[in-house]
């Protein structure tokens, strides 16, 4: 998800303000996915969810706005003073960060700028607030939903937010009107015991963070009964999904390991549009010319691990614990080329795959130039944009996209598979345009939003897109929690009788955005011709 305008900072973050802790993986893991347990789906209903206090708890966090928490208001001093004045200054007025002024610069200094200033030989007298403060940090507008406060906190691993009128770049003073912590963040909330981001950031063990994993369905339930967006709860669980599969990473891969290679996710968890834990589709890039002993080892416990967390494996195998999926980059470059050019039956599938790929941990300009390199073989080549786009017509809708359930007969009988009908050729459509117009966005709203931005895309129709999308995702999202109640594993089929009238109609007019949708990519790519 892109930052929005009211959420801005420097290109990677103030990542030194949240660094994970060193730690040493003490559960145990099988050694590969077919020893790994059967995942046995999210807690049933009425045993592992949580309170009322719980619910309200969440909500609050869902519907409440920056302004509405505790702000604390900025200490600002100059860049020049050194560092033993200003923490007795912090000492004296209790405080654990200061907001910097330095020739036209905002900075943010915080305890953990001390800690690194005192590692250095330079005495802490003798060093000046601007040689370790952090400058140009994030900002959020208090006019924004406090979920993006919290989702831009785990993100990008930070305790504060400095918060600015009208959002924009912290490049003066002018605008701010407090800091958003994490712990006042928390005690809006009234201290929510289950915030799975604090326990998968600090989880110690395998059987710690599994304990945090366990809790997204349930967490996804609640907000989905309290009736909040589907988009919204797609991104929480976007992020708390990422904070797991990092958190997981550092678990088991040693800390040389981490620094020369890049954990990507793709599919619709790299997209953010994953909500119930479907399948897992995840990679590795590794530097060229590294080898590591026991990597084999590693990347099947991490698969292993995923399943026995609840996240089930990939059906088409696209998981870091697959040789395919696990590559130097020079040799991925090649896999790459031959999925665009050397005819292999599942290299467009692939390809589509790794197009929605994201970095959760490691070096991230390894998927950088994987990424590039995808743009540079198709540089000019208008015929596999076509066909690349044509998979949307794989999906006919005489027979195959619907199916009639054993031993019912009318209306009862039948369902529908979402994805087929109206997921796939809705995102994959999107994704191609994308990948013709080389638009970096990931997921399908943001890539719509820029299509139309770039002129690619009338406005009107690129809101019916992502309206007929947000439907889809939420009719699948109440058909899982369903089928889970009912000891079902979550998939693409609804169930037309579970649907009202209202909800019916709704779904056929976002079925016929679809068709429309196909129609104009048949007619932009020229499907008649190929």
């Amino acid at each position: 998800m892109p930052r929005p305008d009211h959420m801005t900072g420097p290109p990677n973050g103030d990542r030194r303000e949240d660094e994970p802790r060193a730690a040493t993986a003490r559960g145990t893991a099988p050694h590969g996915p077919e020893d790994a347990p059967a995942a046995s789906g999210p807690p049933a209903p009425g045993r592992a969810s949580p309170s009322e206090r719980d619910r309200r708890e969440l909500v609050s966090l869902m519907t409440s706005r920056v302004r509405d928490v505790y702000l604390r208001k900025p200490f600002f001093v100059d860049g020049a003073t050194d560092l033993v004045s200003l923490c007795r200054d912090l000492s004296a007025r209790r405080l654990s960060e200061a907001v910097v002024r330095d020739a036209g610069r905002i900075g943010i200094f915080t305890t953990t700028d001390l800690r690194d200033a005192l590692t250095r030989d330079t005495p802490p007298a003798a060093l000046t607030v601007r040689e370790v403060a952090t400058f140009e940090p994030w900002c959020i507008s208090p006019d924004a939903e406090l979920f993006e406060a919290l989702i831009l906190m785990l993100r990008h691993r930070i305790h504060r937010l400095l918060v600015r009128e009208g959002g924009g770049r912290a490049t003066g003073a002018d605008g701010i009107v407090g800091v958003l912590g994490q712990l006042d963040l928390m005690a809006f909330v009234a201290n929510h015991s289950h915030l799975i981001a604090l326990e998968a950031a600090h989880a110690g063990s395998l059987d710690e963070l599994k304990a945090a994993a366990r809790q997204i369905d349930s967490m996804v339930a609640v907000l989905s009964a309290d009736g909040v967006r589907v988009e919204v709860i797609a991104a929480l669980v976007g992020e708390l999904n990422r904070q797991v599969f990092r958190r997981l990473w550092e678990l088991l891969a040693p800390e040389e390991l981490r620094a020369k290679s890049c954990l990507v996710i793709m599919g619709s968890e790299g997209r953010g549009e994953q909500i119930i834990k479907t399948d897992q589709d995840n990679g590795l890039l590794l530097a060229d010319g590294f080898a590591f002993a026991g990597l084999d080892d590693i990347t099947a416990r991490f698969t292993a691990a995923l399943i026995d967390f609840g996240y089930p494996p990939c059906p088409g195998g696209v998981m870091l614990s697959r040789p395919t999926w696990c590559q130097p980059l020079s040799a991925f470059k090649e896999t790459l080329k031959d999925w665009i050019h050397g005819g292999a039956q599942d290299g467009p599938m692939n390809l589509a795959i790794f197009l929605d790929a994201v970095a959760v941990a490691g070096d991230p300009s390894l998927l950088a130039a994987a990424r590039g390199h995808v743009d540079f073989l198709m540089m000019g080549d208008h015929g596999y944009f076509a066909r690349f786009a044509q998979a949307v017509e794989r999906f006919g809708e005489s027979g195959s996209w619907w199916s009639r359930l054993p031993g019912l007969t009318g209306r009862g009988a039948a369902e529908v598979d979402l994805k087929k009908l109206g997921i796939f050729p809705l995102v994959h459509g999107v994704r191609a345009l994308a990948l013709e117009h080389r638009i970096t966005a990931l997921g399908t709203a943001d890539r719509l939003a820029a299509l139309v931005a770039a002129g690619h895309m009338d406005e009107g129709f690129a809101r019916d897109l992502t309206d007929a999308l947000r439907l889809f995702m939420g009719m699948k999202l109440a058909s899982n929690l369903r089928q889970i109640a009912e000891g079902r594993a979550p998939g693409n089929a609804l169930r037309l009788a579970d649907l009202g009238t209202l909800d019916r109609q709704a779904l056929k007019e976002a079925l016929a955005i679809v068709r429309g949708f196909k129609q104009w990519l048949s007619r932009h790519y020229r499907f008649d011709t190929l």
